[in-house]
């Protein structure tokens, strides 16, 4: 940190910092453990809502382990798109934890698609089957790279079918983490397809407060992890209820979300298991192959404090980005 000055770090800078997703996983898997064990500050996002299903949030945390201090503000407007402008849009801001002074403010679009992908792969590594093999990938924009990307990274993958609302994206997206990962990617026709039969399933369409969900009971195979990060868009209320185990990254926020309008068929509040509990020990992951998992994480400022800090140690040694101040 240069004394008075404030690095600004742009969404081409935060990219080229070419911070590693297995560096993610790690950072964002050690984070977990401090969360669990009661060791990081996050109070609940806030936010304002000036569209249907479309919000700009406020997300503060601190891990005083890593010594990340920060906030994101961060907008998703699923119109976008058809204006050709991004879903999800927004800064980080960093704070010096000794004296509060912000030292670093950066794009906050990679960050979010990395430490989501790297977050599933957490979950999945106490949920998912050590010997999972084929992945299921519903909506093939972002999230759908970084997610396989991380998965990628944790299992021996030989399967994966892919699933666009648009065949041309599902065509793309195959071609690409074909080429990219040195994995078998197909796009199929329909949502059964890349459900059915799965291991993992990853969904990441956008989120609403009123979906029109899809996906069946009997698609979702005895065994299986899902990690939907699109909430509850995809999924039908018996699914979700009739899972073997329902974990989210923090219990009391996604029980704030319900009264907001979101989560209305998600078991009772009894039932779900904190994902920072399960990494700290205190409570257990997968107990059976035949348990069906849903893993269906928000998305934590702590995620992005655990990830940020990675980009601007890059990004600092590598020369990137604008000093702004005296």
């Amino acid at each position: 940190m240069r004394k008075g000055k404030i690095l600004y770090l742009s969404a081409k800078d935060v990219e080229s910092a070419n911070v590693g997703m297995d560096q993610v996983i790690d950072a964002v898997g050690a984070m977990y453990v401090e969360k669990g064990s009661g060791r990081v500050e996050m109070p609940s996002k806030i936010g304002i809502h000036s569209r249907p299903d479309a919000f700009i949030h406020a997300m503060p945390g601190y891990i005083p382990a890593s010594r990340a201090a920060g906030l994101k503000w961060i907008g998703t407007y699923p119109e976008n798109l058809a204006h050709d402008l991004p879903r999800i849009t927004g800064l980080i801001i960093l704070n010096d934890d000794e004296t509060g002074v912000p030292y670093c403010v950066m794009d906050c679009r990679w960050v979010t698609a990395k430490r989501t992908g790297a977050k599933t792969a957490v979950a999945a590594g106490f949920f998912a089957r050590p010997q999972s093999r084929a992945v299921g990938i519903i909506a093939c924009g972002v999230q759908g790279r970084s997610n396989l990307e991380a998965l990628a990274l944790r299992f021996k993958i030989e399967q994966v079918c892919a699933y666009d609302i648009c065949p041309e994206a599902a065509e793309t997206y195959a071609a690409e983490m074909s080429a990219g990962l040195g994995l078998n990617v197909q796009a199929v026709q329909t949502p059964e397809q890349a459900v059915r039969e799965m291991d993992i399933v990853v969904t990441s369409g956008p989120i609403t407060q009123k979906p029109a969900p899809v996906i069946e009971n009997d698609w979702f195979k005895a065994g299986a992890f899902a990690a939907p990060v699109d909430y509850d868009s995809y999924w039908k209320r018996e699914v979700l209820r009739s899972a073997d185990v329902f974990v989210t990254d923090d219990v009391a926020q996604m029980f704030s979300h319900q009264k907001a309008g979101y989560f209305r068929d998600i078991p009772p509040r009894e039932r779900v298991l904190d994902l920072g509990d399960v990494a700290a020990g205190s409570v257990a992951g997968r107990q059976s192959d035949s348990q069906r998992i849903i893993a269906m994480n928000l998305g934590l400022a702590l995620d992005d404090l655990a990830t940020a800090p990675l980009v601007y140690r890059a990004a600092v040694e590598k020369g990137l980005g604008t000093w702004l101040g005296s």
